[in-house]
């Protein structure tokens, strides 16, 4: 277990109300997943646990992973409520019930107010990435969602920092709470920071091309502090040959959805985003954190690099400066207690080639809706003739679509598969996906 894992499990488990601070991807999920199932009941159809979560894909990625630790579970039902997608099918999906709901504040109020959702079964509820949800404004949508809360529960706080917000929500939300704090802030030994100072604020996108020239990264996140920012960015580094998107909050769901799946599964080879859009992201192995612009925040700096360095691996974090921003750079080092490394910055070659991503991803016309699962689409790639299974990459399926990451030196072959062959007796439109969207 994680230690945040080994702390808090024992007292969610004895039915204590838990404080539980902690960096992103210290493991709080499986913490607090396992609690809720340990206490359920499965023949009790109705909702017995609510999470409540910032942003739309931490809510999908939360719900992801208790589908996966329930896995042995029989006919547990876990539903996503979040804001962003159609209304009625969220509507309908409740009329037909759940144990779990895991959503976004805004979405599960609405719910509540419409009298689609009834808590008053609720045993356990649990506000993931609390210090969050306050910063984006969602302290009266809690309180009104936990007046349709029983008094009798299990309230569970999980937050990276604990600012006087947290500390008040606590108090009118939780009974005698035991706090534990875990490694809150991200272990710097593994995250190698590097600053480079740029001369002219109007030459700041091409020290953004040399720094990801000098790095060669295969999996790349850039922080920028505007939603439009991040597309004009994405923009620059297409026209240079990068397999770049954006992501921020002004998307239509799906457009996020299908953007974070290239991302995840390694078909992009960079991602330019806002910081609240990647609050919560699930991805693994990623190279390069590079910050377009420091943060006045020290604290949201933190976070930035720590989504690099994971679970034990090493990465590398890049903050752009201008000497008119050393202010900022005296906060974050006040705070983190470092002095950062700084160096000059690389040359910008005309020359170069960036590195393609090592997958590419095909998109299926066919999902959940038409019964398609994992296991098919993996049959049908490697079945007689086919290709080798070490060959594919992640596999996501979305209720009228499926996504399937290939090696990129096989996926003329496997394209030429999907499109050929059948999926459940039937046959798919399949394309291959590119990142000039």
């Amino acid at each position: 277990m994680t230690p945040i894992q080994a702390s808090c499990l024992p007292l969610i488990i004895t039915g204590k109300d838990v404080i539980g601070q902690a960096k992103t991807g210290s493991g709080k999920t499986a913490a607090f997943g396992l609690g809720l199932l340990n206490k359920l009941n499965v023949k009790q159809f109705r909702v017995q646990s609510l999470i409540l979560c910032p942003t739309r894909e931490l809510a999908d990625q939360v719900a992801k992973e208790i589908r996966s630790l329930a896995r042995r579970i029989h006919n547990i039902k876990v539903l996503t409520l979040c804001g962003g997608v159609a209304f009625g099918p969220q509507k309908g999906s409740l009329e037909h019930g759940a144990h779990i709901v895991v959503g976004t504040p805004g979405r599960i109020e609405e719910h509540l107010r419409k009298e689609n959702l009834n808590l008053e079964h609720v045993t356990t509820f649990i506000l993931d990435e609390a210090d969050r949800m306050l910063d984006m404004g969602f302290q009266s949508v809690i309180d009104k969602i936990s007046n349709y809360l029983p008094n009798k529960r299990q309230t569970l706080l999980f937050s990276a920092t604990f600012p006087g917000d947290i500390e008040r929500l606590s108090k009118r939300l939780m009974r005698q709470p035991e706090r534990i704090e875990v490694d809150s802030h991200h272990d710097t030994t593994s995250i190698q920071q590097i600053l480079y100072e740029i001369q002219e604020k109007s030459a700041r996108s091409e020290a953004l091309l040399a720094v990801l020239q000098h790095h060669q990264p295969v999996s790349a996140l850039v922080f920028c502090n505007t939603k439009v920012l991040t597309e004009e960015i994405a923009a620059i580094l297409r026209e240079s040959g990068f397999l770049a998107l954006a992501i921020h909050g002004d998307l239509e769901q799906r457009d996020r959805e299908y953007r974070l799946v290239q991302f995840s599964n390694k078909s992009l080879t960079v991602l330019v985003a806002t910081d609240v859009a990647a609050r919560g992201l699930d991805i693994d192995s990623l190279d390069l954190v590079v910050n377009y612009h420091l943060t006045r925040d020290p604290e949201v700096h933190t976070h930035r690099i720590g989504r690099t360095g994971r679970a034990g691996a090493t990465g590398i974090a890049c903050s752009l400066y201008h000497s008119s921003e050393a202010y900022k750079l005296e906060l974050i080092e006040g705070f983190t207690g470092q002095v950062l490394e700084r160096q000059h910055l690389p040359q910008l070659s005309s020359m170069y080639k960036p590195v393609l991503a090592p997958m590419v991803t095909l998109q299926i016309d066919g999902g959940k809706k038409q019964k398609i699962r994992p296991g098919d689409i993996l049959g049908a790639l490697t079945g007689e003739k086919g290709i080798a299974g070490s060959l594919v990459g992640k596999i996501n399926i979305f209720e009228q679509s499926a996504f399937v990451a290939v090696e990129r030196m096989v996926a003329r072959e496997a394209l030429a598969i999907l499109s050929e062959g059948k999926l459940k007796g039937k046959s798919f439109r399949a394309r291959k996906v590119r990142a000039s969207i």
